[in-house]
């Protein structure tokens, strides 16, 4: 059984807590490798190194941090098809859909050689007489990361690259389900240049999370995950006078207008839906369609396209639309809230609850299901399944559709199908949910915009990559200056002495 490290002042380290997580094969149900997990003295060694490295780092000048991002940049085009494939073994995720999990991360890299720019600050000279004013961007210190399951090398790179090109120390939990990518991660960033202990990845579980939380030390945390645990790091965090940003659960929405072209939409929500097994915080997973006409011609579209999805391991090939789901657990949730949708009254339309693959009956694979006439009061609307689920909620009105958006409990991501320019754009004005697309199914902004949503679905004040990272992993400084001409002449300065 392969066993697992940490990685730790520039090198592997083998854990010395005697407790390991199992990581499974999701295709396969099997166990391929144990995961330490940190003890409190670990975790506070890992966090007390990445201190003592942290100044020399801050005092490297931003030009040079940006390099090693750029070098950084260039391994990971190396090195793809490698990560790629530890990726895919560990979560499951197809070949295709692993490398744009790492293309969207190595995105916020190539951000991060803007650094010099971002980190610019402000100038006024003769702010009075003989005063100068100005500002400058100074890294927290020694920040924590910690990261969730489903985007194991986006998620943790969207974070680590703005803390570590702003001057930052970062040590980074990974999830303990597929932490192979984010330790290969730090070992690139040491070959690209960056000094060892300003990187540390400590893998763990609620005993490393909370080490990171109550140190005195950590000076900012970063979380993406389930919003009650969001609400928990938040608020421990925050508690303890740390900066936080905290970003929680998801229940996108799709409105379909009646002159949407259904063929198009029906498209965008089989890849919005069920890519990556629907286990993506801006999955699309509620269906919106205005009138009923709307709604049956959708259903008509949507049927046989989810019937065809192929569903297999990464190792089938390219053609494999998803894979297994992370877990047993993961499975078991879903299916459940799956039979709750029937119980409460929904129409599944396609049923895979008996889906087995031929050869991988143990695996942790979830057949894709469509559900037609849900209501808002059902589970299967109200929580967030995280799965191969797509639910189609008949709307009569555009204002119908438009309540159902705005009085969800989660406000991440959301998007209208329509030609009509009036309706798009009063879509985007009026809506209270942080990320939008107008045709566009997943409204995930590029690295030099900020991601984050509204509502339960984020807590604290700034978002991920773009200008709110460099504003989130520094603390602004303002110097006011004055540079007297003369000398001292009973205690106060003679300007007109040195004439």
């Amino acid at each position: 059984m392969k066993e697992l490290s940490h990685f730790l002042n520039g090198a592997y380290v083998k854990g010395s807590s005697g407790r390991f997580a199992d990581v499974f094969n999701p295709a396969t149900g099997e166990t391929q490798a144990q995961c330490p997990m940190a003890s409190v003295d670990e975790t506070t060694q890992a966090i007390a190194d990445a201190a003592a490295a942290q100044p020399a780092w801050a005092a490297t000048n931003p030009q040079k941090r940006a390099r090693v991002m750029m070098a950084m940049v260039g391994l990971m085009n190396r090195d793809m098809d490698k990560l790629a494939e530890a990726l895919s073994r560990e979560h499951g995720k197809t070949i295709p859909d692993a490398k744009g999990d790492l293309q969207r991360g190595l995105e916020v890299i190539e951000y991060c050689i803007g650094a010099p720019q971002m980190l610019k600050g402000e100038y006024t000279d003769d702010a009075g007489p003989g005063i100068d004013m100005y500002s400058m961007r100074q890294p927290l210190g020694v920040v924590g990361s910690i990261m969730p399951f489903n985007f194991p090398a986006m998620m943790p790179l969207w974070h680590v690259g703005p803390a570590l090109a702003c001057g930052n120390a970062v040590v980074l939990k990974p999830s303990e389900r597929d932490p192979s990518v984010p330790l290969m991660l730090a070992e690139l960033f040491v070959e690209a240049g960056l000094p060892a202990g300003v990187f540390q990845v400590v893998n763990g579980d609620k005993e490393a999370v909370d080490t990171i939380l109550d140190s005195d030390i950590i000076q900012g945390v970063s979380f993406v995950g389930s919003t009650p645990i969001a609400q928990y790091i938040y608020s421990r965090a925050t508690a303890t006078g740390k900066r936080a940003q905290c970003f929680g659960g998801a229940k996108n929405h799709m409105i379909i207008m009646p002159d949407a072209d259904i063929d198009q939409a029906a498209d965008a929500l089989i890849g919005a839906g069920f890519g990556a097994a629907g286990e993506r915080c801006m999955a699309i997973s509620v269906a919106v369609p205005v009138g009923e006409e709307t709604a049956d011609r959708l259903i008509e579209a949507l049927v046989p396209r989810v019937e065809k999805l192929r569903v297999a391991p990464y190792t089938d090939g390219d053609d494999v639309d998803y894979g297994p789901v992370v877990t047993r657990d993961a499975k078991e949730r879903i299916l459940g809230l799956i039979n709750s949708g029937v119980e409460q009254g929904a129409k599944l339309v396609v049923d895979n609850r008996d889906f087995s693959l031929q050869g991988y009956e143990n695996g942790f694979f979830v057949g894709p299901h469509l559900f037609d006439n849900v209501t808002t009061d059902m589970d299967i609307y109200t929580k967030e399944i995280f799965g191969p689920v797509l639910s189609v909620v008949r709307a009569p009105t555009y204002e119908a559709a438009l309540g159902m958006a705005m009085d969800h409990e989660y406000g991440n991501g959301t998007a209208i199908y329509t030609r009509d320019g009036d309706t798009a754009r009063d879509f985007a004005h009026r809506i209270n949910i942080g990320m939008v697309g107008i045709n566009v199914p997943i409204p995930v902004p590029l690295a030099y915009h900020t991601f984050g949503g509204w509502k339960k679905s984020v807590f604290g004040d700034l978002n991920q990559h773009g200008p709110d990272s460099f504003k989130f992993y520094t603390r602004t400084k303002t110097v006011t200056s004055r540079w007297p001409s003369g000398i001292k002449e009973g205690g106060e300065f003679n300007f007109k002495a040195m004439d």
